[in-house]
């Protein structure tokens, strides 16, 4: 059966339906790039129809006026002549056709497309499986893992801020730099859920065109909170700088300032990017990354990884310097150690893969992008509370004496309990 092309409509939808398992493998709401794609092309064509509707047509000039049939405009053409147009360029969705798509202009206006966008349009190889069951399959079993991943770091990290807050001897302004680094990670997976739970609980919704209050606060609270994220560990990555080149300066005076660092720099970017989104570019649920203004939350975050790297580099000198040196103690070069592990382990950990796809094109690497940011990501705040909680030893010391001491106190209160049993 050939497109209908006197109802515009379905032609798009044929084209969305036959394009449906290429597109499920490249985004989590697959089908908006090309549903975006064709509403822009059919706004500019709408302008064309608009500006030629308000000139005066020449007196004896017959034709066919510009029209949009759904998937391509066709411009005004002279009674007799004929127009070709190629197949949509839609990126990594259709192939590169060679065969034109023609109409002809007759006194009964536009003819059909010759040959039909169905048989003149091929869809690029949607990879080794063309079921677009095993594709819905694929991205249900990722949000699964995601939720999973989310869920355990949640769990382990209020488990880990519960333990900093409750042991006094663990009061410190590095353990207060670890509670807010927790923080950030649980904001980041609370605003995940959030956001899943706003732009996808409701599949009668249509995501592409979704341009609501909520779901563009949810997208810009994703975006604070992983901000927030890579700039409090650039704020451990100076406070281990801090600790090992100001080794008798009170590091309490720094606190307020890696304060405004961790949550400030993150704020203003985010507000900056909300105004200017508003301003310029406030369609959608903001949530397109090929907008040229996800830079503005790109760049900070490229900046912090920069910086951590070069923070990196110079306390891996300035340790190996201390920890040859006769004159320091035995317990500062643990205590470095101790705390540099972890902090040296996470900036490369955290920032590598970031770099490696922020620098490609949103299309390249999508299933291993995918892979990385949600499923790995969600995974990031278990490993933080794992290495510098869980497995501190001055938190296991802590857990250990607190516990003797609990024991010792039940021990003592059964015995009091006996003896008065006993007594009476």
């Amino acid at each position: 059966m050939g497109c209908p092309w006197q109802n515009p409509g379905s032609c798009t939808l044929l084209v969305l339906l036959l394009a449906l398992p290429v597109l499920q493998a490249q985004a989590t709401h697959p089908d908006c790039s090309v549903v975006l794609y064709f509403q822009q092309q059919e706004a500019e064509c709408l302008e064309v129809i608009r500006s030629e509707s308000q000139a005066p047509t020449p007196p004896g000039q017959q034709g066919c006026p510009t029209v949009w049939d759904g998937v391509s405009c066709w411009p005004a053409m002279p009674m007799g002549q004929s127009q070709a147009v190629a197949c949509p360029d839609v990126l990594h969705i259709f192939k590169k056709s060679k065969v034109p798509i023609r109409r002809n202009c007759t006194e009964a206006g536009w003819g059909p497309p010759s040959p039909p966008y169905y048989s003149a349009c091929e869809l690029e190889a949607a990879g080794n499986s063309n079921s677009t069951e095993a594709k819905a399959s694929y991205f249900v079993t990722m949000k699964v893992l995601y939720t999973c991943g989310y869920s355990t770091s949640l769990a382990a990290l209020f488990l880990a801020i519960g333990i900093f807050s409750c042991f006094r001897k663990l009061h410190c302004t590095r353990n207060s730099i670890h509670i807010h680094f927790f923080t950030s990670f649980i904001l980041r997976g609370v605003a995940v859920l959030i956001k899943d739970a706003v732009l996808f609980s409701d599949d009668s919704v249509d995501h592409c065109t979704m341009s609501t209050a909520k779901c563009k606060s949810a997208i810009a609270f994703v975006q604070y909170s992983v901000l927030a994220n890579f700039y409090w560990l650039l704020v451990e990555g100076m406070y281990l700088q801090t600790l090992l080149l100001l080794t008798f300066t009170s590091d309490r005076s720094y606190t307020w300032w890696y304060i405004l660092i961790g949550w400030g720099v993150p704020l203003l970017t985010v507000c900056a990017w909300v105004v200017t989104r508003l301003q310029y570019d406030d369609h959608g649920c903001w949530d397109d990354y090929s907008s040229p203004y996800w830079w503005m939350i790109k760049t900070p975050i490229l900046l912090a990884i920069f910086v951590n790297f070069l923070i990196f580099l110079n306390v891996t000198r300035m340790l190996a310097q201390k920890i040859r040196s006769p004159d320091l103690s035995k317990n500062y070069k643990q205590q470095y150690m101790r705390l540099t592990k972890s902090t040296l382990l996470l900036i490369p950990l955290f920032g590598v893969h970031y770099v490696v796809f922020a620098l490609f094109p949103e299309h390249i690497g999508v299933d291993a992008r995918l892979y990385f940011e949600l499923v790995l990501g969600s995974y990031q705040g278990f490993l933080v509370a794992l290495l510098y909680c869980f497995l501190n030893g001055e938190v296991q010391a802590e857990i250990r004496r607190n516990w003797g001491k609990w024991q010792s106190s039940m021990e003592s209160n059964v015995f009091n309990l006996a003896t008065q049993d006993f007594t009476a």
